[in-house]
């Protein structure tokens, strides 16, 4: 079991914080949600290898189990057009994090394939100290930040949970095609956070989770960047 495999090897090196590969893996073949898929590279050469197999553009994710918020500390690189830019980008990041966290554990990076912007949005759960796991659903980005958009439900949700969600945020008009945008399949969203909860509820070794952004189509949605946390022992 995939769950399990990914479970042992962290609690084996005393980490709760699942990589972005790892949290990726479980998400795609546990709970069967669409990813962005991350491969990881240990070198510079690896890294425009890698891009040259997925194709460009791509993005480049520092690795390190020390580091949840990989953005806040310049581990992060879009839209890298080609081998000369991956492979500047990959010295800049391990740098950068080896300048700000000097103390952090460096895998190396991951390299995805850079997605086609739909309309962001956020999914997580959390546990809250009297009634447990909790979903929230949101507008994704910095609008999560901005406007505060969200809702919350208790898990494990019904379907009429799912659909509550997603319609009682004040943005949900973007999700409909504000304005000539192309909508996204809201009943695809809903399947997400209906898998989630069913996952989440059989396992309760999962203390939080952050898939944002999620990029939403006409016709799927996908995970771009995940973040998986457990319980301690």
């Amino acid at each position: 079991m995939v769950t399990k495999s990914i479970l042992d090897k962290a609690k084996g090196q005393k980490r709760t914080l699942l990589t972005e590969i790892e949290s990726k893996e479980l998400l795609k073949k546990e709970v069967g949600i669409d990813i962005v898929e991350a491969r990881l590279a240990t070198s510079k050469k690896q890294a425009i290898t890698i891009s040259k197999e997925i194709g460009f553009p791509v993005v480049l994710k520092i690795v390190s189990p020390d580091i949840s918020h990989k953005s806040d500390i310049g581990g992060v690189r879009l839209n890298l057009a080609n081998a000369t830019q991956v492979g500047k980008a990959y010295q800049e990041i391990i740098e950068t994090v080896k300048e700000k966290q000097p103390k952090a554990a460096i895998g190396g990076v991951s390299v995805q394939k850079m997605a086609p912007q739909g309309i962001e949005v956020i999914m997580g759960m959390s546990k809250d100290p009297q009634f447990g796991p909790v979903l929230m659903f949101g507008l994704g980005g910095i609008l999560v930040e901005i406007l505060k958009d969200v809702s919350f439900r208790i898990v494990p949700l019904v379907k009429r949970d799912a659909a509550e969600m997603i319609r009682e945020l004040k943005g949900y008009p973007l999700l409909e095609g504000y304005r000539g945008q192309e909508p996204a399949d809201i009943s695809i969203l809903e399947d997400m956070l209906l898998k989630l909860s069913n996952y989440i509820e059989n396992h309760p070794e999962i203390k939080e989770m952050d898939l944002n952004p999620i990029f939403a189509y006409k016709d799927r949605a996908v995970a771009v960047d995940a973040r998986v946390i457990l319980e301690e022992d």
